[in-house]
C-alpha cells in the first residue's frame, strides 16, 4: 500500500475552531529506523499496530498489521524502546480532513498537520493556520523526532 501525505508545521491554534471529528492518544516506538525505512509499534488508544515504511519523501510504501496491545507493550519494554507520545486530532477544513498531531513531553509545543492524499498531484486548500511545509524534511519524521526524547 502507498502512503501519500504532506506535512506542515502549525503556526496557530485556529485549527481548534474547526469541526473536530475525533481524537486519539498515540504512543509509538521504533524497532528499526533509517533514512528510507522504519519499523514501528504504535498504540492508538487501545489498538496496537506494527507498521513497516519503505521509501522517503511524499510517497512511501506502508504495511500495517494489527497486533495484540499486550504484545506491543512487551516489544517496547523488552527492547527498551523510547516512546513518543502525542494526541492526534481529526479536523475538517472544507472537504479535506487534516490530522493534527500535538506532541507531549520534551516535544511539547510542537504541532504538525498532515493530509493524506490519493494522488501526489491532488489539489487541496492550504489553511491559514499552517506554516512551512516539512514533508521532505527528515527532521520532522516521527522516527527522527523520537531522537529528541533521548
Amino acid at each position: 500500500m502507498k502512503e501519500i501525505e504532506r506535512k506542515f508545521l502549525v503556526e496557530s491554534n485556529e485549527w481548534r475552531l474547526l469541526k473536530c471529528t475525533g481524537h486519539s492518544h498515540i504512543k509509538q516506538a521504533y524497532i528499526q529506523k533509517s533514512e528510507a525505512q522504519s519499523i514501528r509499534v504504535r498504540i492508538i488508544d487501545s489498538l496496537a499496530i506494527l507498521t513497516i515504511k519503505i521509501g522517503k519523501g511524499l510517497i512511501r510504501d506502508e504495511y500495517e498489521y494489527e497486533i495484540p496491545q499486550l504484545e506491543a507493550l512487551e516489544i517496547i519494554e523488552k527492547a527498551g524502546l523510547t516512546v513518543l507520545q502525542k494526541t492526534r486530532y481529526y479536523v475538517e477544513n472544507g472537504s479535506d480532513c487534516w490530522e493534527i498531531d500535538v506532541f507531549e513531553g520534551k516535544l511539547a509545543g510542537l504541532c504538525i498537520a498532515e493530509i493524506e492524499l490519493n494522488d501526489e498531484n491532488q489539489k487541496f486548500e492550504l489553511p491559514s493556520w499552517l506554516a512551512k511545509e516539512v514533508t521532505s524534511e527528515a527532521a520532522y519524521l516521527n522516527a527522527n523526532l523520537i531522537d529528541r526524547l533521548l
